[in-house]
């Protein structure tokens, strides 16, 4: 049985991870906010912020997965506790990859920074903004072991992924009406598929979050059909 003090010294490696987990979340969030204010104002100078802070998000990963091995090996943890570990050292990995899809949309900018003014791209912002809030609140899930909220965040991927089926059809007009607009078109095609990952990922993350407070899975969910099968993460 353990004592007192094992239990809490688990207690406070958790709150370790879990605080390593939000840090990531939150540079995950910076990261897409601030490749998208980069992509619509053509700030080249940002969009290379991004990419080098993505250097921090996966420290971060690597400093999880370290103290996340050595709880299990050191406290034995079972049970609900040992769910919330691997959930966390999943976790950490998916958000890492949410990261890696913000660099990409970052390093797209100084490709399309010459380009004339691309009137799909004002649809990017407010599918930025739902994937920005569904990796903020399934973290917070997360940390709160809160299975309802999980649910949440999956009932909402429905809108990302009708939004990126909306730029799908419209950047495919907008590169009908002339040879030059297919370039930056495809490069923004890529970027609404970047976002469409990253709300895949959110949702991914939600349904570790609800085993790891339920035991259960989470039902399977209903999903739109992809025109695309493009799979966009350089990594």
């Amino acid at each position: 049985m353990a004592t007192g003090h094992t239990v809490k010294a688990f207690d406070e490696d958790l709150d370790q991870l879990r605080g390593s987990i939000a840090e990531m979340g939150g540079l995950a969030e910076a990261a897409i906010a601030e490749s998208m204010r980069a992509l619509v104002q053509r700030d080249t100078e940002a969009a290379s912020r991004v990419v080098e802070n993505d250097r921090k998000i996966d420290a971060l990963e690597a400093e999880v997965e370290r103290n996340a091995v050595q709880l299990i090996a050191l406290r034995a943890p079972m049970a609900d506790d040992l769910r919330e570990v691997v959930a966390a050292l999943k976790i950490a990995g998916v958000v890492e990859r949410i990261g890696d899809y913000a660099k990409n949309i970052a390093k797209r900018v100084h490709v399309i920074e010459g380009s004339n003014k691309i009137e799909p791209l004002s649809l990017l912002p407010e599918m930025a903004r739902i994937v920005s809030e569904m990796v903020r609140d399934v973290l917070d899930a997360f940390a709160a072991r809160d299975a309802d909220k999980a649910v949440a965040v999956c009932e909402r991927d429905r809108a990302v992924d009708d939004f990126y089926n909306s730029i799908f059809r419209t950047l495919l007009t907008f590169m009908m009406e002339s040879p030059n607009n297919i370039t930056p078109a495809t490069h923004l095609l890529f970027i609404a598929k970047n976002l469409e990952r990253m709300g895949d990922h959110a949702t991914n993350v939600a349904e570790m979050v609800y085993f790891a407070a339920t035991g259960r899975h989470m039902a399977e969910r209903t999903k739109g059909e992809d025109p695309s099968d493009a799979e966009q993460a350089d990594g």
